[in-house]
């Protein structure tokens, strides 16, 4: 199939009531549940319950499984499941020089995946590069897709690594691939995809923070992604740490981005090694190398501690691709964290999780799916 030429029409998402997603999304986020779980959790009648889990059930998302001892007394009972295989959805990831990308059902499990070289950085070449690759996964449901860089509403306002500003990405996607598209910034979709689908499924106040190329951080509070008034995500690395240090991609100088930033660590560095070169260096006991990555664990520590006292969440995620500087450096980390929480260390909930550019197309998938099912882009 060529570029640009539209893919065969996607399965129609049915029109659900209020009830009916919220019926959905319980059991998305949740788990597969018995009928009379789901009501008492939903606050909902049984009847109620039972005509609009009926309807789901004809629409293809539901299906019933099988019985289960729910409690010590009475008899088992029928788990109802969201059924995975009834939408597909396609996530990408863009940097400033790959595209990634992942086929997901619609319980947010990947059943395929694509990597590959941008042509360029050109819009038109990369949204003919995504239109290619969706025109290979027929039938999709959904497309959704991140990047590093401030969105609003579809369009990409800026996006440094790929140097772009006011490219309308969501609306030509879904020109280009008959595919209804949402565009966002990748730490805001990767933190909603945790929230629902991952390790923060679940809970009511998370903060992830993202170190790499970027320091990124996103915040759940009550329930809900905190999305900023004018589509910026939430900046938290650009505190204070210590005002003699480096300067950061903004210039500002001595905040937690500047010592965390890769390309930053990497400049302090002799020689101009890939970030690789540098970790190998330190396990190997290059001093110098030591040194500059001890400084950015203690701003990471700092950041860490900062978030908590912030929201007092119940869990902080970690995660990049910048993620070796934690593992060399935990007890540095620790005591940035121990020297800016105000409470007990012990109360943080580091969850650190490894790093795979394919979580990030994954939470791209996960946030076109978020979009059929709510409407929020």
């Amino acid at each position: 199939m060529s570029r640009g030429s539209r893919v065969r029409a996607a399965p129609s998402w049915p029109r659900l009531s209020e009830t009916g997603r919220d019926v959905l999304l319980e059991l998305l986020v949740h788990g597969a549940r018995p009928r009379s779980e789901l009501a008492d959790r939903l606050r909902l009648s049984r009847p109620t319950l039972s005509r609009v889990t009926k309807a789901l059930v004809a629409q293809g998302l539901l299906v019933e499984g099988a019985t289960e001892l729910r409690s010590t007394t009475g008899r088992p009972s029928e788990l109802l499941h969201v059924h995975g295989a009834s939408h597909r959805f396609l996530g990408v990831k863009l940097t400033g020089d790959r595209l990634f990308a992942a086929v997901t059902d619609l319980t947010a499990t990947v059943v395929d995946s694509v990597e590959q070289p941008l042509p360029n950085r050109d819009p038109d070449e990369v949204i003919a590069a995504i239109t290619e690759v969706s025109a290979g996964f027929p039938g999709l449901t959904g497309l959704g897709v991140v990047l590093g860089g401030v969105v609003r509403a579809g369009r990409v306002v800026r996006a440094g690594f790929l140097d772009w500003t006011d490219v309308p990405l969501g609306p030509r996607l879904t020109e280009t691939t008959g595919v209804p598209t949402a565009v966002d910034n990748d730490v805001q979709a990767l933190t909603a995809a945790e929230h629902w689908f991952g390790a923060g499924a679940g809970t009511t106040s998370m903060v992830v923070v993202t170190i790499g190329a970027g320091v990124g951080t996103g915040l759940i509070v009550d329930g809900r992604l905190v999305e900023g008034s004018h589509g910026l995500p939430p900046r938290l690395g650009h505190i204070l740490v210590d005002s003699t240090g480096p300067h950061c991609g903004y210039g500002h100088r001595g905040c937690a981005a500047g010592f965390l930033m890769t390309h930053v660590i990497l400049r302090q560095l002799d020689g101009s090694p890939t970030y690789d070169e540098a970790v190998a260096r330190v396990r190997a006991g290059n001093k110098q190398a030591r040194d500059v990555f001890e400084r950015s664990g203690y701003a990471l520590g700092v950041l860490i501690g900062t978030a908590a006292n912030f929201l007092d969440p119940q869990k902080i995620l970690l995660t990049g691709e910048g993620l070796p500087l934690y593992e060399l450096t935990t007890p540095t980390v620790h005591k940035g964290i121990e020297d800016t929480y105000e409470d007990d260390p012990t109360l943080i909930d580091l969850d650190v999780q490894p790093f795979d550019f394919g979580e990030w197309a994954r939470s791209a998938a996960a946030l076109a799916i978020r979009k059929t099912i709510t409407g929020a882009a």
